[in-house]
């Protein structure tokens, strides 16, 4: 009895210890991807500047109904154009409307 358990942990060590070993960036199966403190990074860093003519994609509460024990919230999309200070220039409506449907709590008490 005492010598199943210990090879049965014994067993489990070894594979926890193996799994380790591959999941190590020492590991052959990462060898070609892990980089030592003398190998230098070829990463390059991104300057992305955000483009002014671009719209900015914002949600604006349209309008909200309640129907039956219900709440409904429809939601309308915008293209916001901003200038460079950061003031709306101008806001104008997509096609692209969601619906928020909740329960409403205080129906319960009625």
């Amino acid at each position: 009895m005492k010598l199943t358990t210990f090879t049965s942990v014994l067993g489990l060590l070894l594979a926890l210890g193996f799994v380790a070993y591959l999941d190590s960036p020492y590991s052959f199966l990462n060898k070609n991807y892990s980089y030592s403190a003398d190998q230098p990074v070829l990463a390059q860093p991104v300057d992305i500047q955000p483009s002014d003519e671009e719209p900015e994609l914002v949600e604006k509460l349209d309008k909200t109904e309640k129907v039956g024990d219900y709440i409904v919230e429809t939601y309308q999309e915008y293209e916001v154009y901003k200038d460079q200070d950061g003031n709306i220039t101008e806001e104008i409506p997509t096609s692209k409307t969601e619906t928020l449907k909740y329960w409403d709590q205080a129906a319960i008490g009625k």
